[in-house]
């Protein structure tokens, strides 16, 4: 049986309310995952440009 190799997963949690990005699970925060890195780096690019703070 051959052993599958797993893609790598990024994922952060968004709150729009407060503005705010974290990379461990928040309470009121959406769950966004990437499977892609440069995907995942462009929606950080975009959090960034609109000023939101990340923990």
């Amino acid at each position: 049986m051959a052993q599958q190799k797993q893609e790598p997963v990024w994922r952060i949690w968004v709150d729009t309310e407060r503005r705010v990005v974290s990379f461990h699970e928040v309470e009121g925060g959406q769950l966004m995952e990437f499977r892609s890195y440069e995907l995942f780096q462009s929606c950080i690019d975009r959090y960034t440009a609109q000023r939101y703070r990340y923990q």
